[in-house]
């Protein structure tokens, strides 16, 4: 009994070690978003809300932040609209040269994003697309797509197809045997990709740098122009701000579209 008592001692402590290496830099920026000096500085010189201020009241964030969330919304949107064809196509299909076109969808995650970036830059450029919301959009769908059909193609796996070969059977057609049988199976798949493709679109930074320009400049470039001339603690309060909007949309999505419950289910 002292044996296991030590033992489950011994690997709490090693999980609370690991938890605080992991939030560390979380909760050193969280500190930090409060300093009151001109310049970031740990531990802070005081504590106060002028840096919160300060990026509310800066111009360049808040249009970056409005370029951004456009950019992800559609990235999301077309993402999921890609997407979820492709992996019930991926599925529930046999046919020649399916495996290659697996590959094609998923080979954005192995190429590094500098890559990807300077490619989309050249193919985008001449015709021409960069600086462009729709230059942005496209560039972020290569890197976004994966996502959803991994998730969707993980639900589809999962859900039982003989529910949509009775519904056909009984004479319902394609697209309502996709509205009442297949789209509730894949909804967590589907659900989770559009977040997951959201907030990557949003944190985009490598692939923005390439395709952005002086009229379309997302947030997390117009945070990278900014701390090329300053460092203030307002960069703090910003990466503060964007992962609480983080959290805050997986928690609304939980709570109003009861992901927690439709993950269970499925």
């Amino acid at each position: 009994m002292n044996a296991r008592r030590l033992t489950s001692t011994v690997w709490a402590v090693v999980l609370t070690v690991l938890y605080l290496f992991l939030l560390a830099p979380i909760l050193i920026v969280l500190v930090e978003s409060f300093d009151t000096s001109s310049y970031l500085r740990f531990p802070p010189a005081g504590f106060g809300l002028d840096a919160y201020r300060q990026v509310f009241a800066n111009e360049a964030f808040r249009e970056g932040f409005r370029v951004s969330g456009i950019t992800a919304a559609a990235t999301a949107l077309l993402a999921v609209v890609t997407g979820v064809p492709a992996a019930l196509a991926l599925t529930r299909l046999r046919f020649r040269g399916r495996a290659a076109i697996e590959a094609a969808f998923l080979s954005p995650l192995l190429v590094p994003h500098i890559v990807l970036g300077l490619a989309l830059l050249l193919i985008l450029a001449p015709i021409p697309l960069t600086d462009t919301y729709v230059g942005l959009i496209l560039a972020h769908l290569g890197v976004t797509v994966p996502y959803v059909v991994r998730t969707v193609s993980a639900s589809l796996v999962s859900a039982d197809p003989r529910a949509e070969e009775a519904a056909r059977t009984l004479g319902a057609s394609g697209l309502m045997t996709f509205w009442r049988i297949t789209l509730p199976a894949i909804r967590p798949g589907l659900l989770s990709g559009g977040i997951i493709a959201f907030l990557l679109s949003f944190d985009e930074t490598v692939i923005s740098l390439f395709v952005s320009g002086q009229h379309t400049v997302p947030l997390p470039v117009a945070v990278l122009q900014y701390v090329e001339y300053r460092s203030d603690p307002s960069v703090a309060s910003l990466s503060v701000l964007l992962v609480l909007l983080s959290v805050v949309v997986v928690v609304l999505v939980e709570r109003g579209l009861g992901l927690r419950r439709t993950l269970r289910s499925g």
